[in-house]
């Protein structure tokens, strides 16, 4: 199976604090398992546990970095990254997530955004390859 650039995207229903030190901070349901998303695929928790747990050292060290935009491409762009999670942890069936909106010029449109109640999307990118299961598709990641 070809891998190709895998975008999902749903409804980033969070509520914008800002910190003592001026921080602002986002949190949310990152992913859901086992449910449709807005592209009907559907993510088996197994797959998520999987993928989370290697997530997990990126957020140690503070390079779970996302942009505001939906690239083309699986690597991050420097010049436009907005935000860096600093924690998922899982709730049932979800991947909730603490999400730090950094003070960079594309962080300072989407801090603005959800200060004027926009409501955004929240979108994961991975490489890997679907396949047509019943009436929506499973991923499956390339295994590391």
């Amino acid at each position: 199976m070809n891998k190709g650039l895998l975008i999902e995207t749903h409804l980033f229903e969070a509520k914008l604090v800002e910190q003592d030190n001026g921080t602002y901070l986002v949190k949310g349901i990152l992913q859901r398992a086992g449910a449709p998303n807005q592209n009907n695929r559907r993510y088996p928790k197994e797959i998520l546990e999987r993928e989370c747990q290697k997530y997990g050292q990126l957020i140690k060290e503070r390079r779970a970095l996302g942009e505001l935009d939906h690239p083309d491409s699986p690597v991050i762009n420097l010049k436009n990254v907005s935000h860096n999670i600093r924690e998922i942890a899982w709730d049932g069936d979800d991947v909730v997530g603490v999400v730090e909106i950094l003070s960079t010029p594309s962080g300072n449109i989407l801090r603005e955004l959800l200060k004027n109640n926009i409501r955004l999307g929240i979108s994961s990118r991975g490489l890997g390859s679907v396949k047509e299961m019943k009436k929506t598709l499973e991923d499956i990641f390339k295994k590391s």
